[in-house]
């Protein structure tokens, strides 16, 4: 590796130590078998163009750039760390960053689909966070809604001429919050409050989510300017590539 490419490698390895360091939780993002079969299934056939377009956005990017792998790994590899911290909230779900939204300004929405996913997979199994009967309905919130929404944020700053760094910090911010707006109407739409239906239960939902992770979407979108600055400093060469620094002189 280059010299650039080990203190990425070596900043990456640092935050995961850092945010690798969390107390136990039995939260998870939706957890298994929370949401009824249909819901499931339904969710899950929702994400599937999603998926095959992140697969061919992916195999764009690295075919045109095969030294943006590091970034895409390390992308990847935030997602996991820093989604893997969580804090109980609504009964079979959880409060916590969701990291995708340094992803989606990076790469695009769709790519961050295939590594939403597979984080989620992997927490499933191997840290029992989420669950694979609810992995469609977390992944399109996380890895889905949410990017989408970062990457349409960051956009349209650049073309309102807004500040890079605060439209960075505006996107992922936003983007986490949109993720627990999606996952409130999927509890509400899975169940309905008896007296005002799926409103007044994503009301209810929204206002349990709230106080937690309002303050937690701030500090993300804190962490991925920091990470992206650091980047502007390390890998300009690989941000030209994906575009991020195309109108740099």
């Amino acid at each position: 590796m280059t010299l650039r490419q080990k203190r990425i490698v070596m900043t990456a390895t640092a935050l995961a130590f850092i945010f690798g360091i969390a107390p136990a939780a039995s939260a998870m993002h939706i957890m298994e078998g929370y949401l009824p079969a249909k819901f499931c299934i339904l969710w899950g056939i929702i994400c599937i163009p999603f998926l095959i377009a992140g697969f061919f956005s992916i195999r764009k990017t690295l075919t045109e750039n095969r030294r943006t792998l590091t970034l895409l790994a390390m992308a990847g590899a935030f997602v996991f760390v820093i989604s893997s911290l969580k804090i109980p909230s609504v009964t079979g779900s959880c409060s916590h960053m969701t990291g995708t939204g340094l992803g989606a300004i990076l790469f695009g929405p769709s790519a961050v689909s295939i590594l939403g996913i597979i984080v989620l997979l992997f927490q499933a199994i191997l840290l029992a966070h989420g669950g694979l009967t609810t992995l469609g309905a977390n992944t399109f919130s996380m890895a889905i809604a949410g990017p989408f929404l970062s990457y349409g944020i960051f956009i349209l700053c650049q073309k309102c001429k807004v500040n890079r760094r605060l439209s960075v910090f505006l996107a992922a911010c936003l983007g986490d919050l949109f993720t627990y707006c999606i996952t409130a109407f999927q509890l509400a739409a899975a169940y309905p409050s008896e007296s005002g239906g799926i409103g007044a239960s994503a009301v209810k939902f929204l206002g349990v989510f709230a106080p937690t992770q309002i303050p937690l979407a701030i500090i993300e979108g804190l962490i991925t300017l920091l990470i992206i600055m650091a980047l502007e400093n390390y890998a300009k060469p690989e941000l030209k590539a994906l575009g991020y620094l195309k109108e740099a002189k």
